[in-house]
């Protein structure tokens, strides 16, 4: 998965392959991830930050993200989207991210 991939390249026990992770896959997911695991295995209690809800496999959800996440997706570009709301509200304020638990380390 896109979670395990990104906690591979963040926390692989070889710093060769420590490439850094794109986190802002992730946003708006809650889970715990126990690095101390093998990959398949370090990630638990999936679920939608906002509410808590499990993340259901047999469900649809709607996502947004910097680049298409699905092939033939139209709209605007999400940075030309997130700049006319920067400048409609005036001042991001950001509450810290609590939404991942990290453990094993």
């Amino acid at each position: 998965t896109i979670l395990e991939d990104v906690a591979d390249n963040l926390f692989n026990t070889d710093p060769y392959y420590q490439q850094g992770g794109d986190m802002v896959r992730v946003g708006g997911l809650a889970y715990a991830i126990d690095v101390s695991k093998p990959i398949g295995e370090r990630i638990s209690a999936l679920a939608l930050a906002d509410t808590g809800e499990a993340v259901d496999a047999a469900k649809s959800y709607t996502v947004a993200g910097w680049a298409s996440v699905n092939e033939g997706t139209e709209g605007p570009q999400i940075w030309d989207v997130l700049e006319a709301h920067i400048r409609k509200i005036g001042t991001v304020r950001l509450e810290p991210n609590t939404s991942v638990t990290v453990t094993g380390i």
